[in-house]
């Protein structure tokens, strides 16, 4: 499931000092991403989380896009 992470993901300098996190939260992606570096699935950090199964979906296409940033010097 590929989502537009831009409508779900932010970072705002007065809160969590500029992480990304989940928008209307205030849960950084890194602890998502722990979630599942830890093998808790997708489906248990709904449970976990008060987030949506389209906020989860966002992290990865974050982190895709990220890696995939490159700087022209």
């Amino acid at each position: 499931m590929s989502v537009n992470w831009r409508d779900h993901i932010v970072s705002t300098p007065e809160i969590l000092r500029g992480k990304p996190r989940i928008k209307g939260t205030r849960l950084p992606v890194s602890l998502i991403f722990g979630c599942f570096t830890a093998g808790i699935s997708q489906k248990k950090s709904l449970l976990n989380f008060p987030i949506s199964k389209t906020e989860v979906y966002a992290c990865p296409d974050y982190a895709r896009d990220l890696a995939a940033f490159e700087e022209v010097v």
